[in-house]
């Protein structure tokens, strides 16, 4: 499964089986707002909502832009990660 950024949507997306996930964010004051992580019901519980995160935080990280998740996914991923906690906007 291919993860691809689309800066010019500022969404990452990938594609599994025919079906979709995303990661939604918006850039505001130097700072990678996540507004949503949707994976379709089709293909949840295979880690693809991780691998989306975790490609933005990558992107975020070598941006220099912290990261403020909005989304309750991504808030958590970031708890339970603490490689990225460097990564969160005060």
């Amino acid at each position: 499964m291919e993860i691809r950024h689309r800066p010019e949507q500022e969404r990452f997306e990938a594609e599994l089986d025919g079906h979709h996930a995303v990661l939604n964010y918006r850039l505001a004051a130097g700072c990678m707002v996540i507004d949503h992580v949707g994976v379709a019901p089709a293909i949840e519980g295979r880690g693809i909502a991780g691998r989306l995160t975790q490609a933005a935080l990558a992107w975020a990280r070598l941006s220099g832009v912290k990261v403020r998740p909005l989304c309750s996914y991504a808030a958590a991923w970031m708890r339970r990660h603490p490689d990225c906690h460097d990564l969160h906007a005060d």
